[in-house]
């Protein structure tokens, strides 16, 4: 996709014209005029004209030929959540379609929640389910996202990093899954360039060092087979396949190789005009060049799920190395570049086929969506469960007459029978894997043939299935099971978990189970009323202890400011006693208070030099708070302010604990080199803790021991010299 220069609206309109009717590209060009009008005087952190945002949206949407109303979405993506427009407004100016559309990109921004993970949870929540309603929601976000990936050079790093990690975890896999290929890489080449940047400079400097071989060889290549093609009449386009930079360097991680171990380096892509010239080429290749044993995928018999098709092989080539080959035809390579995309006709009502089985049947676990969001309370849970199922990598096994299904990987046969029917799955008592009895437990794996053995007389899903299977959708139906069949007991047993929760936490359960608590958690949980919420936590499709905290919620918090005034009384009686400087050995002294305690708060660690603030305490005295503390931040907490200061001449004697966190590449010996800088400062140190991510990215964590802030000053400022160190900050717990 172009990605260098950016679209104006005249482009747009030029690329929508070539396939649009004079009435959509109408509708385009008022959406682009409405956004115009709603982003005025608005800015992007780059400080151009926000609206230059929405266009790229919009053209990224148009280069993938969508339909008018989603090119409007494009445009119209951010007036919700960034302007006064409602999606009322929306939908009096365009239509239900395009306002529905906007909707379901729009994040929950008027709603306060715990934190921002479950914020983010709760937003990519909204977004999936409006996905399987509509697919083309999620293809707004995929342009969305992709332009601000494109820009993320003017954010701050610890925000590059994280939305980052969030393409990599959640919409470069998504765009795999919709089998759009070239927005995929791109995500995931730029997520690799901010979360990685040393490997992603060094793989784009080995592979600049070894192009102009590579790129003799493949025409080499080229140039023989158009010989060989030509003399059995077969037309095709052959080009050197470009390699992708993240899929590189994973597998420079994942398997352990050097840059010039991975295969597929070389590589050729043949496009030919039928199915028949594709095997015909592969039989041409296969008999020029030895095939490589293990390393041959037929993809046209057998397409993935995301609708790819193509055939893969890797033969030893004319100089001996390794060579990889794809064949496809041009509707194919159409399918494996844009997907979902690729097959869009949703004004025309058209149904595009793949093989035997149509295009939206291919899509079902788009629907499988909705289910686990009637199943899941928790958007955190539906999330994590996404991933799973989604995201991770699959197995492909047969059934008995040779049928494909395709599972996340881990799966059991009890995810592959409820893959096939519900009733076979609860019916479930035993499975042959390849002809032999296996337990329900076992692992499947790439190829096994799955015979699932039922009985009528089975009494159903066991409560152990539940930790067993892997799939979302196996685990909700086996919670619809227990649902549907043991309602009445599940209302009685969930009512007793409840009600153990709420005394557990000091409260009488008549007073709490009113009705204004309870309706706020039915409209939380969308329980339908008492014994449905009851049911839910009978069948363990939510924790009782959840349903508790949210039912003891306000009178909780109640009893919370009862007990803080109280306290804050008591000691204001202690502080009127006397006028005197008191001292404690923190190295602090507190203006007009006698008789408390004074401490150094644990969650900043405040030293000598940093400006500081007391706290009061629920009968603890006084608690020492660095004044950035965001834990003494709220309107609450600075009714509780009193004035500190530190003990002058102390700062040489007593020595103060720091926490320190130390970002940079997981290289060998890094690890080393931070603890032998701490010793050659001659500072102590209490605790080491460290741990890496996928991206070779590691975090280091230390508490040291040092005199004042001019002392912290100089142990950073020489961590930072070390090679490969990103970021050293102090932390707050």
């Amino acid at each position: 996709m172009a990605k260098d220069e950016n679209v104006t609206i005249n482009d747009i309109i030029n690329m929508a014209t070539k396939y649009l009717a004079t009435e959509d590209v109408a509708l385009i060009k008022r959406a682009y005029d409405f956004a115009n009008e709603a982003h005025h005087n608005q800015f992007r952190k780059s400080g151009e004209p926000y609206i230059i945002h929405p266009v790229q949206v919009a053209g990224i949407l148009t280069q993938l030929e969508m339909d008018a109303e989603t090119i409007a979405g494009g445009f119209l993506h951010d007036v919700v959540e960034d302007t006064e427009v409602t999606l009322a407004d929306l939908e009096q100016a365009f239509n239900v379609e395009v306002a529905m559309l906007v909707d379901g990109v729009t994040k929950l921004g008027k709603i306060k929640y715990e934190s921002k993970e479950v914020q983010q949870a709760e937003n990519h929540r909204k977004m999936f389910v409006a996905m399987a309603k509509d697919i083309r929601v999620i293809l707004i976000k995929l342009a969305d996202r992709l332009h601000n990936m494109r820009t993320l050079k003017h954010l701050p790093p610890e925000k590059q990093r994280r939305i980052s990690n969030e393409t990599l975890e959640i919409f470069a896999p998504l765009a795999h899954r919709l089998g759009i290929s070239t927005i995929k890489w791109e995500l995931e080449d730029t997520a690799l360039r901010y979360l990685n940047p040393q490997q992603y400079y060094r793989i784009v400097q080995l592979m600049k060092q070894k192009r102009e071989e590579r790129e003799s060889y493949i025409k080499e290549v080229i140039q023989e087979l158009a010989v060989e093609l030509n003399d059995v009449n077969i037309e095709a386009e052959m080009s050197g396949r470009p390699k992708h930079l993240y899929s590189i360097y994973q597998k420079m991680v994942k398997q352990n190789k050097q840059f010039n171990e991975i295969y597929d380096l070389l590589a050729v892509r043949i496009i030919v005009e039928s199915i028949k010239d594709c095997y015909a080429v592969l039989g041409i290749i296969h008999t020029n060049w030895k095939p490589m044993p293990g390393r041959f995928k037929d993809y046209i018999a057998m397409p993935k799920q995301n609708l790819y098709q193509s055939l893969h092989t890797t033969v030893i080539g004319p100089k001996g190395d390794p060579l990889e080959v794809q064949i496809r035809t041009k509707e194919m390579h159409e399918i494996a570049e844009y997907g979902i995309a690729a097959h869009w006709a949703y004004k025309e009502g058209k149904q595009v086929k793949s093989g035997k089985k149509s295009f939206e049947e291919k899509l079902t676990w788009f629907r499988e969506i909705l289910d686990w969001q009637n199943d899941t309370h928790d958007a955190e849970e539906f999330i994590e469960s996404l991933k799973i199922d989604l995201f991770s990598d699959m197995v492909y096994v047969f059934t008995p007459k040779g049928e494909v299904i395709e599972l996340p990987s881990g799966s059991i046969p009890l995810d592959f029978a409820y893959k096939i029917h519900t009733e076979i799955g609860n019916k479930t008592i035993g499975a042959k894997i390849n002809g032999k009895m296996e337990p329900l437990d076992y692992k499947l794996e790439n190829g096994d043939i799955v015979e699932v053995m039922t009985s009528k007389h089975s009494y159903g899903p066991s409560q152990d299935w539940l930790k067993m299977t892997q799939t979302s959708q196996a685990k909700s139906k086996i919670k619809q099971f227990f649902k549907k069949q043991r309602r009445e007991e599940n209302v009685i047993k969930g009512k007793e978990a409840v009600e153990k929760e709420i005394r557990a936490l000091n409260i009488e359960p008549k007073e709490v189970l009113v009705p204004e608590n309870m309706q706020r958690v039915f409209d939380k949980f969308n329980f339908t009323g008492e014994e449905d919420m009851y049911a839910a936590v009978g069948y363990q499709g939510i924790t009782a202890a959840l349903i508790a905290t949210r039912l003891t919620e306000k009178i909780r918090q109640t009893k919370q400011k009862v007990q803080d005034l109280e306290t804050t009384l008591e000691e204001v009686k202690t502080e009127t006693k006397t006028q005197r400087s008191h001292k404690r050995d923190s190295g602090v002294k507190v203006e007009g208070v006698d008789n408390l305690l004074v401490r150094l708060a644990k969650c900043c660690n405040p030293v000598p030099g940093d400006d500081i603030l007391g706290y009061i305490t629920k009968g603890r005295g006084v608690s020492v708070h660095r004044s950035d503390c965001p834990n003494v931040q709220t309107q609450e907490a600075k009714e509780r302010y009193l004035h500190v200061e530190w003990e002058e001449g102390n700062s040489d004697r007593k020595q103060y604990h720091v926490d320190i966190q130390i970002t940079g590449y997981d290289r060998r010996g890094l690890l080393n080199e931070v603890l032998q800088v701490v010793n050659e400062m001659k500072t102590n140190m209490t605790h080491v803790n460290g741990k890496s991510d996928r991206n070779r990215i590691v975090v280091i964590q230390i508490t040291i021991l040092i005199h004042n802030t001019g002392h912290l000053r100089k142990v950073v400022e020489r961590i930072k010299q070390i090679r490969d160190v990103y970021t050293v900050t102090r932390t707050v717990q």
